[in-house]
């Protein structure tokens, strides 16, 4: 009777799909996605980062009848019951019709079904590369441009100067733009090309020193799904690979108000990088092979330029070494330009993996070369620090499934001798109740310069930790849910005189849902840690602890298909043992208006800290495919307004004005970025073309 009853259902799905051509997928609000999911934001997570393997997730939607559970359990959307409840219909029914069938599999509910819609879709199979060359999901051409409507330092004559007396004056116009073309069929293929010029930085051709007109030009060529080869792609690319302590990529979220499931790393392979971050990614070659139906292996080349601070020695005839690599992509003023792709880094690595209904295990490989040594500045905490020219990475890593428990781990070597490891599990107790166990510990001298395994620092090094997470369901209209970190550190750290040091944190969070219109949530998340007690606190050098706490009240309405609104409250502190706390906070209102073809986002915000360790973040709505996330310190005003119109079926222009008062202040930033006044104000322009 059950049988038939979902055939019954799949039916009247694949009907309605039939009726209708074609299922057009939702669009969805990405920063209000990334917002719900991260409510307290630090600068430690790389946003941009984050926010484009989103895109990335929105951009190439999963087959519901080829989709991997690894696949499936990154969109971070599902429980391990759901998962199961997912692959056992596949199983039992074959392919998938229509994706209104999902309303047929047991353990989904609407919520969570409506939340997929933007990253799942019915795909056909057997489809000639040729074909669909012809057929392209996205094709595309969108171009940004935004400019700080105040004056910086750095782009007047008053520029400051180097310590040579060299004149620290931006080489290019105070305007900032950014292109990107995408011409794509999911699971197919996919090409394009990104370019990006900073504010201060010069276009120009000078193939020579390695510029292409604009400062950063990225581009990849990928196919998927031909014959045995799983996937090939040309250009630049990442690799999510096990629980990421050697290749880490993708919508990696770390600790936030998602508790429980954002503390594994899905494997996903190779996948194109699109995002401006210039760092973290690999410029080359690579290709996933199925050698058969449960084994399959990758192999990659790359081979590109970084940008490294140079450490010169008096002596001429000792060789130059690289003290540090640049990450901010800012080649602007001389002192940055002078280091602008001097390093050659080469990196040979692969993968062999063996999958199955229940698992998987694989076994990693990479290799690193630099042109030139790589030694940190002097330090005692910089002992066990990379240094030299080269680095051997292996790895195993493995996960099983057990009924609802899904059991993971994977550890490395570096070729210092140092070891990372982390395992954990995932369960599904009850319908109501879902949690996870995560142990992890990299050692002081672990170097994998490509991870992000989940961890307390934003490097995978010096570090041995516990977390514990649970969610529970009320009831549908209310959830439950928090986490408790604890870690220790054995080796010094930056403004960290001492060893070992420990520390903890934890959240609690709340949500509840009346109904359709209505939203809420509140978190409360308090952190302890050691750390260098600041000069003008104590005169005396010593470590002490440091307590900072946030709570944010958050409340969504929508009054209809048009009106929606959006209030937070959110405060913090932050204080030294034994020392008067700073204290924060931030108050502001969000108005969306939404005619379709028209919509307009407004906010204004207020806000006040003793100091800017007592600073409060929240991310702000943007133009499509771009995240803002401003840090809120001292005491000010920050508004903004966003407009969308679509005149066309084919075309989108965004238009966002923002603005910053800080009344007590007479000038803003400092160096070249240093602004004369007490405001900023920045408009950014943004057009889509659809072919």
């Amino acid at each position: 009777m059950k049988s038939f009853l979902l055939f019954i259902l799949s039916f009247i799905g694949f009907y309605r799909v039939c009726k209708t051509q074609d299922f057009r997928r939702r669009e969805i609000d990405l920063n209000g996605f990334v917002q719900n999911l991260l409510p307290i934001q630090t600068e430690d997570l790389n946003y941009n980062e984050l926010y484009e393997n989103l895109i990335q997730l929105y951009a190439t939607p999963l087959d519901l009848n080829t989709c991997t559970r690894d696949e499936l359990s990154a969109t971070y959307l599902l429980t391990e019951l759901q998962l199961n409840s997912f692959f056992e219909y596949r199983s039992q029914f074959d392919k998938f019709l229509s994706i209104y069938e999902l309303q047929a599999i047991p353990d989904f509910d609407l919520a969570t079904i409506y939340k997929m819609l933007p990253f799942v879709a019915v795909i056909p199979t057997n489809r000639k590369l040729w074909n669909g060359l012809n057929n392209p999901t996205d094709n595309y051409l969108l171009i940004r441009t935004e400019q700080l409507m105040e004056e910086k330092r750095g782009a007047t004559g008053n520029a400051p100067k180097s310590r040579d007396g060299t004149l620290q004056r931006f080489e290019g116009s105070p305007v900032q733009w950014y292109a990107r073309y995408r011409y794509s069929r999911s699971r197919d293929f996919s090409f394009g090309l990104t370019m990006e010029k900073d504010e201060g930085e010069a276009f120009r051709w000078q193939p020579s020193k390695y510029k292409y007109g604009a400062d950063y030009v990225s581009f990849h060529a990928q196919v998927q799904n031909r014959g045995r080869f799983k996937n090939i792609l040309i250009g630049d690319y990442q690799l999510q690979i096990g629980q990421g302590l050697i290749y880490s990529s993708g919508f990696s979220l770390g600790k936030g108000m998602e508790t429980v499931y954002t503390v594994r790393r899905p494997s996903t392979g190779i996948r194109p990088y699109t995002s401006v971050t210039e760092s973290g990614f690999f410029r080359g070659i690579a290709a996933t092979y199925t050698i058969t139906k449960k084994l399959e292996i990758t192999t990659l080349y790359s081979r590109a330029r970084r940008s490294g601070s140079v450490s010169t020695d008096s002596d001429p005839t000792t060789e130059d070494v690289i003290s540090s690599l640049q990450t901010d992509g800012l080649n602007r003023i001389p002192n940055e330009l002078q280091y602008r792709a001097n390093i050659v880094e080469q990196n040979i690595g692969g993968h062999l993996q063996y999958h199955s209904s229940r698992g998987q295990f694989g076994a990693t490989l990479l290799y690193t070369h630099f042109d030139q040594p790589l030694q940190k500045t002097e330090a005692l905490r910089n002992n066990y620090e990379f240094s030299g020219r080269k680095n051997l990475l292996a790895g195993l890593h493995g996960s099983y499934l057990w009924r609802n428990l899904n059991l993971f781990g994977e550890t490395a070597r570096s070729q210092s001798g140092g070891v990372g490891a982390i395992a954990g599990v995932l369960a599904s107790l009850n319908k109501r109740w879902d949690a996870t166990v995560l142990f992890r510990h990299y050692d002081k001298n672990f170097h994998s310069l490509y991870a992000n395994a989940f961890g307390e620092s934003s490097r995978n090094i010096n570090e041995t930790g516990l977390y514990t997470g649970a969610k529970y369901t009320i009831h549908k209209k209310m959830k439950f849910a928090a986490y408790v970190d604890v870690y220790r550190f054995s080796w010094y750290r930056y403004l960290v005189d001492k060893k070992p040091t420990s520390g903890f944190d934890f959240l609690v969070q709340d949500t509840w849902t009346p109904s359709k219109k209505w939203a809420f949530y509140a978190v409360y998340r308090q952190e302890r840690k050691e750390h260098n007690i600041p000069s003008d606190l104590s005169k005396q050098k010593f470590v002490t602890h440091y307590t900072r706490r946030n709570l944010i009240l958050n409340a969504e309405y929508t009054l209809s298909k048009i009106w929606s609104f959006r209030t937070r409250i959110q405060g913090g502190t932050f204080g030294y043992e034994n020392f008067k706390a700073d204290k924060g906070w931030l108050l502001f209102q969000e108005i969306t208006a939404d005619w379709g073809k028209f919509s307009a986002t407004t906010r204004i915000s207020a806000y006040n800290s003793d100091s800017y360790d007592a600073r409060q973040y929240a991310i702000e709505r943007d133009v499509l495919y771009a995240i803002s996330m401003p840090a809120y310190y001292e005491r000010g005003f920050r508004n903004f307004v966003l407009f969308r119109y679509t005149p066309h079926r084919s075309t989108d222009i965004w238009l966002r004005f923002s603005r910053t008062d800080m009344p007590d202040r007479e000038k803003l930033s400092s160096y070249v970025d240093e602004i004369k006044g007490s405001h900023r104000t920045e408009i950014k322009i943004q057009i889509r073309y659809s072919f």
